[in-house]
């Protein structure tokens, strides 16, 4: 399996909190910065989070700043993202993506299948 797999997604409250993990093969992974967007339907798709390999630099969207926390387990070639007091404008469907360098973007070809949030208010 070259294509990321993320898992997590699903209903949460406004104000609660929820885990997104995705997991790569080892090939694809190592050495590489990993990113999280996210989409809603009729929109361009925009990045929410991005890590690079050693976990020492990290950007959020300004939109998330202070909620959400990308992170990353090499040993498991896992990156995760922590939403914590989501809103109902973070439901979306939720993509990770292997950069093409230990930074992150430019992104590659390998990004995972999505995963649905929904916020309920």
């Amino acid at each position: 399996q070259v294509q990321p797999v993320e898992s997590g997604g699903g209903l949460v409250q406004a104000g609660g909190s929820l885990r997104l993990s995705c997991v790569a093969s080892r090939g694809t992974f190592r050495y590489k910065g990993m990113g999280w967007f996210r989409q809603v339907p009729g929109k361009e798709r925009e990045v929410v989070a991005a890590i690079c390999w050693s976990g020492g630099s990290r950007d959020y969207a300004d939109s998330v700043k202070g909620r959400f926390t990308i992170s990353r387990d090499n040993a498991k070639n896992t990156v995760y993202l922590q939403m914590n007091s989501p809103n109902s404008e973070d439901t979306a469907i939720y993509y990770c993506v292997v950069g093409t360098n230990v930074y992150g973007a430019p992104w590659s070809q390998y990004w995972g299948q999505g995963t649905q949030v929904t916020v309920s208010s």
